[in-house]
């Protein structure tokens, strides 16, 4: 009988995988706090891992070359790369708050580590019924 990884480890590889995507966006805004008319993006976590859960994929790019990135989010899929609304724009046209990019991006990385570690149970539980334990 052959163990289905997809269905054994749930949709946890898919987050992990988004978790990471959405902190270097979040880095990249962080880089740009102070580059003229630079606008703030950010993932929408939710709608895309209802994308991978629901029976429909999610959109993919047409590929021109085979090591182009494949991954989940695709930038022309407007529900998942979204412009951030500034709550106090700057003169010069940037939408970053550093303050508010910083708080998100500790608290995608405690919900990277969540996930990994829900990852890394169920790699352990697989281990364990392999070994029999």
């Amino acid at each position: 009988m052959a163990i289905s990884f997809d269905k054994a480890l749930g949709i946890h590889e898919q987050a992990v995988g988004l978790r990471i995507q959405r902190a270097e966006i979040l880095a990249n805004n962080i880089a740009n706090s102070d580059t003229p008319n630079y606008k703030a993006r950010d993932l929408d976590f939710e709608s895309i891992l209802q994308g991978v859960q629901g029976d429909h994929k999610p959109l993919s790019m047409a590929r021109t070359d085979a090591g182009h990135n494949s991954g989940l989010v695709n930038p022309d899929f407007a529900a998942e790369m979204m412009y951030r609304i500034p709550d106090q724009p700057s003169v010069d046209g940037n939408t970053v708050n550093l303050q508010e990019e910083m708080a998100r991006y500790t608290e995608n990385a405690v919900d990277y580590q969540a996930s990994f570690q829900f990852l890394n149970k169920k790699f352990k539980g697989l281990t364990s019924a392999i070994k029999g334990e």
